[in-house]
């Protein structure tokens, strides 16, 4: 039998957990057609000789919804071995959209997610209303990889109530079985589930909480219920976990009742009122109930990326930051180099918001204990010894200069790491047991969002790279990351046709030189549409991506194939259904 492709002579890690084993891949179409060795003939060989060969990475936590309208090669999700992305997290999205709400659902998603608004503003067409007419608009281009995605509470509440959604008012019954139908409606027309914000954290670029913030029970129970109706479908939250809003107990409500899966972001936080252990403990008390509830966790520190190009710096709240915040590049560096600015830049008391955002201000701008120099090869688990004020101790200077001499290296585009979430404890020890827990999921790495403050999309090298091969001490093995990365964070949503490499599934696959792979230190690009800026990081190591039997990637460059589409619901096993040819549109 001739087949269209043969990935020949590579260690499969088939998704499944099994340890790593040598075998051929042989595909037809955009499926695995068979798994061995001595598979037989094929129009095109691939050698993946002294290489790993694994699923596509499944990321069930990104923020394309606007990008996914313009860009086809989603990067940088797409360069870190990315072949499906989850968006419409958080409760931000652009669908429902009424005609008048274009720019108030732009200034959502800028202020939550730290997308430039002029850049989504010039990107999207805006050639839909409602949410099935959003889906065909994202159908009717194909990209590098496949998309899903959400129905954000935000765009829901605002569609719906108008002003008094917006603003966080309580809803009526009527409104509450209005938001049900059209969620019901976004899933029959193909979305995944329906997001939704519960942190103070999440504002607009005007300071308001995003709609929903403050719902009731009876609203998210009552959107759940239509859900239910459709018999599909994840709700996912961010919240602060507040305990008086008693989270886990209507989560647990929720997902009882309705028997769908319920996952909230679980995260170190120094102004999370619930610690790390107590939402562990909380949302097992509720499966152990009955639950279906899931923690969405990230694999390093939440870092927010300090630098003079970027949204902040540890001097952005000193009254002489403004003086040069909105020149352009050569004219704020050449400024930032006079002794004198130095002086007085460094000299200056901060002047903090008054605002749910103070206490990370004040920590942006003195806690250098807790900030550390982002170099090539950096190592996301630094020490004491690697932070800013133990290196400033050293050289016998005040954390500040230290801080910004350092920006000012590499001509101005030095970078310091300030780990806010998931660091509390100056190493990553806590996640050890979580990374072995079925109900803890890898996610968060907020792809295509946090433009200027955060680059974590690479969380998928990064757990090849320091979880699998780098760490000192506990380690997983790579049957594990690529199980948890791949087969697991595709059952959740119910992709049941891709993360494992087996006869029927896609063909989603990654060649990977684990010897090598690596990642690059973060640059700022201003490439998004009206000259947008956004945070990138590149990857090493992927000898070569295949989206659907079609090579995307190869050493790190896009290939300009376009096989990805969209997602319409959940997808069958091959062993059920027998074809993948519902999967997508395009092609």
């Amino acid at each position: 039998m001739s087949y269209d492709l043969l990935i020949k002579g590579g260690t499969v890690v088939d998704g499944t957990g099994c340890e790593p084993y040598l075998a051929d891949i042989a595909i037809t179409g955009d499926t695995v057609a068979a798994v061995g060795l001595d598979l037989g003939d094929a129009k095109q060989v691939y050698d993946a000789s002294g290489c790993f060969v694994a699923p596509g990475f499944v990321d069930i936590h990104t923020h394309y919804d606007g990008q996914a309208t313009w860009d086809q090669e989603m990067a940088p999700s797409s360069w870190h071995g990315v072949t499906t992305v989850v968006m419409g997290n958080c409760g931000v999205g652009f669908a429902p959209a009424a005609p008048d709400r274009h720019d108030w659902l732009i200034g959502l998603m800028e202020g939550v997610e730290d997308i430039p608004g002029s850049a989504l503003s010039e990107g999207m067409s805006w050639n839909w209303e409602t949410f099935p007419e959003y889906l065909d608009a994202l159908e009717a281009m194909p990209r590098a990889v496949d998309v899903a995605t959400h129905v954000p509470h935000g765009a829901v509440r605002a569609y719906v109530m108008g002003d008094r959604g917006a603003a966080n008012e309580s809803p009526t019954e009527s409104d509450i079985a209005r938001m049900a139908n059209i969620v019901e409606e976004g899933l029959r027309a193909g979305a995944l589930g329906f997001s939704t914000s519960r942190t103070v954290l999440h504002k607009s670029v005007d300071g308001e909480l995003v709609p929903g913030t403050t719902a009731t029970p009876e609203e998210l129970i009552g959107i759940g219920r239509g859900m239910a109706r459709v018999g599909h479908g994840v709700f996912e939250m961010a919240s602060d976990l507040v305990p008086e809003w008693n989270e886990f107990g209507w989560m647990g409500d929720l997902s009882r009742e309705t028997g769908l899966p319920v996952t909230f972001t679980a995260l170190q936080s120094p102004i999370k009122a619930m610690s790390f252990d107590d939402q562990m403990a909380k949302m097992r008390e509720q499966n152990m109930k009955g639950a279906n509830i899931l923690a969405q966790i990230s694999m390093r520190g939440t870092g927010l990326i300090l630098g003079w190009r970027t949204t902040f710096n540890p001097f952005s709240f000193k009254p002489s930051w403004a003086e040069v915040a909105e020149l352009d590049t050569a004219d704020q560096l050449a400024k930032l180099a006079e002794p004198e600015f130095k002086a007085k830049l460094i000299s200056e008391e901060s002047v903090f918001p008054e605002s749910d955002v103070q206490l990370l201000a004040e920590l942006m701008a003195n806690a250098f204990t807790l900030q550390y120099e982002l170099g090539d090869g950096f190592n996301y688990e630094p020490s004491e010894e690697q932070s800013i004020a133990y290196l400033a101790n050293q050289a016998g200077v005040s954390g500040a200069e230290y801080a910004y001499d350092l920006m000012m290296s590499d001509g101005g585009n030095g970078f310091i790491y300030f780990p806010l979430l998931n660091y509390a404890d100056g190493n990553l020890n806590f996640l050890e047991p979580i990374l072995q827990s079925d109900d803890c999921i890898n996610s968060l790495s907020d792809g295509g969002a946090h433009c200027g403050t955060i680059c974590d999309a690479a969380s998928p090298t990064f757990m090849l790279q320091h979880w699998v091969r780098d760490r000192e001490g506990f380690r997983l093995s790579i049957s594990e990351a690529i199980k948890r990365q791949c087969a697991d964070t595709a059952r959740v949503y119910g992709l049941e046709d891709r993360g494992v490499l087996a006869p029927g599934y896609l063909a989603d696959i990654n060649v990977i030189a684990l010897d090598k792979i690596g990642m690059s230190k973060p640059w700022v690009a201003n490439d998004l549409p009206a000259g947008g800026k956004r945070l990138l990081q590149s990857a090493t190591g992927y000898k070569a991506t295949f989206k659907s039997g079609h090579l995307t990637f190869e050493n790190g460059q896009y290939s300009g194939a376009t096989p990805g589409g969209l997602i319409r619901g959940p997808q069958s096993n091959p062993d059920q259904s027998g074809s993948n040819s519902a999967l997508k549109a395009a092609s």
